[in-house]
């Protein structure tokens, strides 16, 4: 492997830890001109950039909109015409939590921090465990499935549309539309006919969640789009506007169900390929949780975030200048050996296997974090309670990745399996 390599490349996308490795060993802040970013691919330095928020600016939305415009650039001009009248349709969605920084940052995120306390997760376990054996019902009255299309998509999908608080009568619509605003993140390319449908349904979902906010403010239920219908800004006296709203949904839409999915995936694709690991970890709550970790670090549902310089400065031996972008690599960072012994392994005994960075850290830890791991612990526990010798079912291409920069998802998994 040359000092051209590209992380956009089409195979490196795929298989992308040998490339990690040596920009690791050998540039471990390098410049990829195609994303007009520096790369950051050292658990250190992703860290301190992570924590350093004064110089490393979470106000990324430019680099979003920079790709949006590229796709809208290469479409037909009657597809263009198309989505700019969609645009036109659509409410404007503000900088919320994910790309902000202090202390506007905190004031959106202390509206809905309360949905995630470890009481009120631990109050949901008996829901959260209902979902899970609904699905297993379905993975045991058979003996080979596509794990992922039967149980890792399903679960973490029904979860988040019940906190929330999606109606029933919208949940085949919702599930697609999620689903859709998810591979937004992907930035795969798409044909003009998939633009136009994207956005299409971006716009149907924003008029069915809007709806639903002004309906819970006139008759508030236990869900989280009640909170946010009815909460005001704190220092503001006003309610969430729309646009704000929607900001936050649309990412509970993707950290609260893509990122679960991605990892039971992936764990589930650890375990037929260690198999000796099913019978060390089933039943034992503590090895399973150090699982669920190891699933996280090895294959970090979103692989990187932008980070936007604000200042002249050096990350390792780099000099950044003030408007630069840097691309924090976190799928890199998890698998360095600086970090992490026989980074490459999956360890259930691994100390301080919770130092992953595949929620983030500091003040943009994911939030949903703690629904996210009692989804995937209460989920591999069960499953290993129910079914015994877990495999690949032979006759079906290997599980691959779907191609992508900032996501990491395993679209299917087709396993074959005993009953216990």
């Amino acid at each position: 492997m040359n000092d051209a390599v590209s992380l956009v490349d089409y195979n490196t996308l795929l298989h992308p830890y040998a490339a990690y490795k040596h920009l690791r060993d050998t540039a471990p802040v390098k410049f990829e001109p195609l994303l007009s970013a520096y790369v950051v691919t050292r658990y250190d330095l992703v860290r301190e950039a992570i924590r350093d928020t004064e110089t490393y600016s979470s106000e990324y939305d430019g680099f979003l909109a920079k790709s949006q415009e590229i796709a809208f650039a290469s479409a037909p001009p009657d597809v263009q015409q198309r989505l700019i009248e969609l645009n036109r349709a659509m409410t404007p969605i503000p900088p919320t939590m994910l790309t902000l920084n202090e202390p506007k940052h905190t004031m959106y995120r202390s509206l809905v921090s309360q949905l995630f306390t470890g009481s009120e997760v631990k109050k949901a376990e008996a829901t959260v465990q209902a979902v899970i054996d609904a699905r297993l019902a379905s993975l045991t009255a058979r003996t080979q499935a596509d794990f992922v299309t039967e149980f890792a998509f399903p679960v973490p999908l029904r979860i988040i549309g019940d906190r929330l608080g999606i109606p029933e009568a919208d949940r085949p619509f919702f599930d697609r539309a999620a689903t859709a605003a998810a591979s937004g993140l992907r930035l795969s390319p798409l044909t003009p006919q998939q633009l136009v449908e994207r956005a299409e349904t971006a716009l149907n979902l924003q008029k069915l969640l809007i709806g639903l906010v002004e309906a819970r403010r006139s008759k508030p239920q236990q869900d989280m789009i009640s909170i946010l219908a009815n909460s005001k800004l704190e220092g503001l006296d006003r309610h969430l506007t729309h646009g704000e709203a929607l900001s936050i949904l649309n990412q509970f839409l993707v950290a609260g169900h893509e990122t679960t999915t991605s990892t039971f995936g992936w764990g589930m694709l650890l375990l037929c390929r260690n198999p000796q690991l099913q019978d060390e970890i089933r039943g034992n709550v503590k090895l399973i949780r150090t699982f669920v970790e190891e699933a996280l670090r090895l294959e970090s549902p979103v692989q990187g975030l932008p980070r936007l310089v604000t200042r002249e400065t050096t990350l390792g031996d780099t000099k950044l200048k003030a408007g630069d972008m840097i691309m924090l690599r976190y799928g890199a960072a998890n698998r360095d050996e600086r970090q992490f012994e026989n980074p490459d392994d999956v360890d259930v005994h691994r100390e301080k296997a919770g130092m992953q960075l595949a929620f983030g850290s500091g003040v943009h830890h994911c939030i949903g974090a703690p629904l996210a791991r009692q989804e995937l612990n209460l989920g591999f526990l069960a499953i290993l309670d129910r079914l015994k010798n877990i495999r690949l079912t032979e006759g079906h291409p290997a599980p691959e990745a779907e191609p992508s920069f900032i996501l990491r998802n395993l679209p299917h998994l087709q396993i074959s399996y005993e009953l216990r």
